[in-house]
């Protein structure tokens, strides 16, 4: 396990009732319902709250790897994440899809920063071998 060195930022929030419950931030910033996924009940679910929170730290390792090689990213550039919770044998898991859109750059260097930013993400380091995660670059 790495050893940190300096606590940047910590995210405070408190979840009552589960999956049919509510999550709040400690700053009142995030206030949600969350529902089961694929239910018809009003709120979100924790896929899709992890595939926003990876999606967004993604695109910023991917500023830092296209700064360090002089490249501006392009303004509409997106991550279309799909988190899937799945059964297998002994329980759930997940498994995701990134799609990344990076119009204007070169295709192979779009794909070395993709590379790049898995490598440098922390939501990619939390999961790196211990979920499926497939990469399009378009």
């Amino acid at each position: 396990m790495t050893k940190i060195d300096k606590v940047i930022y910590t995210g405070k929030t408190r979840t009552t009732g589960g999956r049919d419950g509510v999550a709040r931030s400690s700053d009142g910033e995030l206030d949600i319902k969350l529902s089961p996924p694929g239910s018809a009940r009003p709120g979100t679910n924790p896929e899709q709250l992890f595939a926003a929170g990876w999606s967004a730290c993604f695109i910023g390792a991917m500023g830092f790897a296209a700064a360090a090689r002089k490249i501006k990213l392009p303004d509409d550039l997106s991550v279309d994440t799909e988190v899937d919770l799945a059964a297998a044998e002994g329980g759930y898991l997940l498994q995701a899809r990134m799609r990344i859109s990076i119009p204007g750059i070169d295709p192979d260097v779009a794909r070395a920063l993709v590379d790049e930013a898995h490598q440098t993400c922390p939501y990619s380091k939390a999961t790196h071998g211990n979920i499926n995660v497939e990469f399009t670059v378009a």
